[in-house]
């Protein structure tokens, strides 16, 4: 059983990958990182992961994918090939995970349509909640929101929160 991470090339959100993964790890899960080219990807506060590219991706190996937040994952916002891997994995029925703004991703892959879902926002910036609306969620100011095998979450301080909602769903599957 493992679950696979997406991160952005550059800048995506340490916390919100090493927080989920941590408590995934701890429950007995492995798991996998992989960006859109292979190598050393570097978060926003300088953590370094490794992972494998998009290239390398098979799907069937993972009861989940997760999308990790940060401002570098506005580079799959219109990304043909993470569209893809959040369509199909949809379509194949794992657990799909988003936090931050990588919701935005889930809502342009046209899987959050008739769903309830949370991103990342503050009191000024709407932007977000604007994108997922758009394309059919329903907006929710919790932390941590699951809609059937959709789960996702507002941000950093809700990482281990969406780790911990993974890892739940994983084991109820």
């Amino acid at each position: 059983m493992e679950v696979l991470f997406i991160i952005a090339e550059k800048n995506f959100r340490d916390e919100e990958l090493l927080n989920p993964k941590e408590i995934i790890e701890k429950a007995g899960i492995k798991a996998e990182i992989a960006s859109k080219t292979a190598g050393i990807k570097i978060g926003t506060l300088g953590a370094k992961a490794s992972a494998i590219s998009f290239r390398e991706i098979f799907l069937e190996k993972y009861r989940a994918v997760i999308f990790v937040g940060g401002q570098g994952s506005q580079q799959y916002f219109n990304d043909e090939e993470a569209l893809e891997i959040a369509k199909k994995a949809s379509e194949a029925d794992r657990i799909i995970a988003a936090i931050c703004v990588a919701p935005v991703i889930l809502a342009n892959a046209g899987i959050l349509e008739g769903r309830k879902a949370t991103v990342w926002s503050s009191a000024s910036d709407k932007t977000y909640i604007h994108a997922i609306e758009e394309k059919g969620a329903t907006f929710s100011h919790e932390e941590v929101v699951q809609d059937g095998n959709i789960i996702t979450a507002s941000g950093p301080s809700a990482a281990r929160a969406f780790g911990e909602k993974i890892v739940k769903a994983i084991k109820h599957k």
